[in-house]
């Protein structure tokens, strides 16, 4: 099977867009439970700390595999076929089998992204230890780009495996060497921490959490320090372009905060697939 991955490219690109597909259905777990998790800890740590009596019974734990799916409207278990990925969602017409509650359009969503950023990312670097690594990155961003989205919140729980496993990418034989990715990480985490900094002291607000230090920290580990410019530069016009549009539109209020996190994650994965490519066609642009 590896032979038959190695020689034929469409034969790579199908099994990770399925595997990529199934992978979504699990990182819509992620998405509505790993927040709850961290909250549910959070409490227990703050009780524990300050010496809190238990105010009212919590809510028994959970886990991303425990308890199995359940429908949010109705709590009724979700037996496997009706949770296939996007196949699912379709026979039903989008609602619960048993309450006819509407099932949100994200989760298909979500699974057909999954299935196609990572179909794209196999085509793009092929089958190599890399371009495995860079599935799985590409399923991380996609789960803190959502999260961020609802809770304006990059776990650490995604972020640091991600940076560390940039790091020893690095020193296995990946793309890039140890000290350009070493270098990457810190130049990554600063620059925004600086401007963080910055903006806090000329307007007395905080403009970006200290989740967005860590992701661009996580580009810097995985393709370098030289590719962060080009990572910062798409992140921001792709924010301001959204930003001013939804404020436009009256979707967002100019005083309302709208998470950063996600025009980072993307930005940097177009960097890591078409970097090059994009800093030589600029380069040619500008007669350079």
């Amino acid at each position: 099977m590896i032979e038959l991955l190695q020689t034929s490219l469409s034969l790579w690109i199908g099994v990770a867009a399925i595997v990529g597909l199934l992978v979504g259905s699990f990182l819509n777990v992620v998405v509505h439970r790993l927040p709850r998790m961290l909250q549910q800890t959070w409490r227990q740590e703050c009780r524990t700390l300050l010496e809190l009596p238990e105010s009212a019974p919590e809510p028994p734990r959970e886990s991303l595999i425990h308890p199995g799916s359940r429908c949010p409207s109705c709590h009724a278990s979700i037996h496997w076929y009706d949770n296939i990925p996007v196949v699912s969602f379709l026979f039903l017409r989008g609602r619960c089998r048993y309450c006819k509650a509407g099932i949100s359009g994200r989760y298909p969503l979500v699974e057909l992204l999954t299935a196609v950023a990572s179909g794209v990312v196999a085509w793009q670097l092929g089958f190599n230890p890399y371009g495995i690594a860079a599935i799985g990155l590409t399923w991380a961003l996609i789960a803190l780009s959502a999260i961020d989205f609802d809770h304006q919140l990059l776990p650490d729980n995604i972020t640091l495996p991600a940076l560390w496993a940039g790091l020893l990418l690095s020193v296995a034989g990946g793309p890039v060497p140890p000290a350009d990715a070493i270098i990457g990480a810190a130049a990554g985490y600063l620059s925004l921490w600086l401007v963080f900094h910055g903006f806090r002291l000329v307007t007395g607000k905080e403009g970006m959490g200290y989740g967005d230090f860590k992701l661009l920290a996580v580009f810097g580990a995985w393709l370098g320090w030289s590719a962060l410019p080009l990572t910062i530069l798409l992140s921001s016009v792709v924010g301001a372009l959204v930003g001013g549009t939804l404020i436009a539109t009256g979707l967002l209020r100019r005083d309302q905060p709208m998470p950063f996190g996600p025009y980072i994650a993307a930005a940097g994965w177009v960097a890591m697939l078409w970097g090059d490519e994009l800093v030589h066609g600029y380069l040619q642009f500008a007669g350079l």
